[in-house]
């Protein structure tokens, strides 16, 4: 099988060989999909020319032949590219219950190399080979990311499921030997799961997420609900909400995304440091570990003057200067709170978070490691930071 899943080499080594590999649980007597296109100019200005956008609909079943009429038309529309303020000019609506497996992957190659932004609108379902193909044009897949090009409208429900083999299939290429039938049913599931596999390579989709979906019953949905699927697949949501929850909890939730959820039967606690304080804390604790941290010169030599340390105004410029120069310093843009745990007796900082009241999607974080202070192991989606604010476990998209 091609490991690029290219349409032909693809059917000759799977689909041609094994007539059975399933539509995953089309609808009978299903059409082909109906693929619209709306295209648009925007008038320009003497310093930039008209900008021309596009956005296709496709809708219903997925059916051999859909991919080619897909390509056919992004071929025609040109290359996508971007608007001034960042909007994709190419984007595409899905609304499909699913249908052939073959088609799902190629439809979501084709998004992938013609950079286009697959969107699930509130109130549409795509499942199944939609939901593959949706992959393939989700935003961790297009190039230069922001949050002009999310791609899952919270309500648009994202379902995934075990494809299953077409039993009229393997009568035909079985007759009336069981043996066979069986042996078909294997390799045919077989060249499925392989496919699946590829097309997970080329879109990014990790090993844990296949094994949840191979390992399931065919009826068995998952949706991208929670804030651990829209980030473990790369999915920016559209009309996400700051969470309700107090800004110390928020700042928790921060902290375990940044750590990487480090396990711990102890949880976390945070503290509010006051406002007033915040800077000169912060130096404290870097002046705690000077071997480690990167200024060299002017820099340090002031970070270790206590005479510094005594004043406001020679304090916040401290700070902004080591900032700049690369310090793993939070930005302080509102409150702020360490975050941390208590063991044999003693408190022990894991993150300094402090974050904007206004903007849910600015906030800074530093770890606290036995080296001093350090930047995040993990960083937020810049097309939608907000993500951050909630636990991984939080449904913000709740499923049907």
């Amino acid at each position: 099988m091609s490991p690029n899943l290219h349409t032909a080499p693809l059917r000759r080594s799977i689909l041609g060989a094994f007539a059975a590999v399933v539509p995953w649980l089309p609808a009978p007597g299903a059409h082909a999909a109906i693929i619209s296109v709306d295209t648009k100019t925007t008038s320009g200005s003497k310093s930039a020319p008209p900008v021309v956008t596009h956005k296709l609909r496709l809708t219903g079943m997925l059916e051999p032949g859909d991919a080619d009429r897909l390509r056919e038309a992004l071929m025609r529309l040109g290359p996508a590219t971007r608007t001034p303020s960042g909007r994709p000019t190419t984007t595409i609506e899905l609304s499909s219950k699913g249908g052939d497996l073959s088609e799902g992957f190629q439809i979501g190659l084709a998004l992938k190399k013609f950079n286009v932004v697959a969107v699930v609108r509130k109130g549409d379902f795509c499942l199944s080979a939609c939901a593959l193909a949706f992959l393939g044009g989700a935003v961790g897949n297009v190039q230069s990311p922001s949050s002009q090009n999310c791609n899952l409208e919270i309500g648009g429900k994202v379902g995934f499921h075990n494809f299953s083999l077409k039993r009229s299939g393997l009568r035909e290429v079985t007759a009336d030997d069981p043996v066979a039938s069986r042996l078909q049913g294997f390799n045919d599931a077989r060249g499925g799961t392989a496919m699946l596999v590829g097309y997970a390579g080329e879109v990014g989709m990790s090993t844990k997420f296949i094994a949840s979906i191979v390992g399931r019953p065919v009826e068995d949905y998952t949706y991208i609900a929670t804030v651990g699927d829209f980030l473990s697949l790369r999915v920016c949501p559209i009309g996400l909400k700051r969470p309700t929850a107090t800004l110390d909890v928020q700042a928790r939730n921060v902290c375990s995304h940044s750590t990487g959820w480090l396990e711990s039967k102890t949880p976390l606690e945070v503290i509010a440091i006051p406002a007033q304080q915040v800077r000169r804390r912060l130096l404290e604790r870097l002046q705690a570990n000077m071997q480690p941290f990167k200024a060299k010169g002017a820099l340090a030599s002031q970070l270790a003057s206590a005479a510094v340390m005594r004043v406001d105004e020679a304090v916040d410029q401290l700070y902004d200067d080591l900032r700049a120069a690369g310090v793993g310093l939070p930005n302080i843009v509102g409150p702020t709170f360490k975050v941390g745990r208590h063991h044999a007796g003693k408190f022990e900082t894991a993150c300094y978070v402090s974050l904007s009241p206004n903007d849910p999607d600015r906030f800074d974080v530093a770890l606290q490691g036995p080296k001093g202070l350090s930047h995040p192991l993990l960083s937020p989606p810049e097309n939608s930071r907000r993500l951050f604010l909630f636990d991984r476990e939080d449904v913000i998209n709740p499923r049907p």
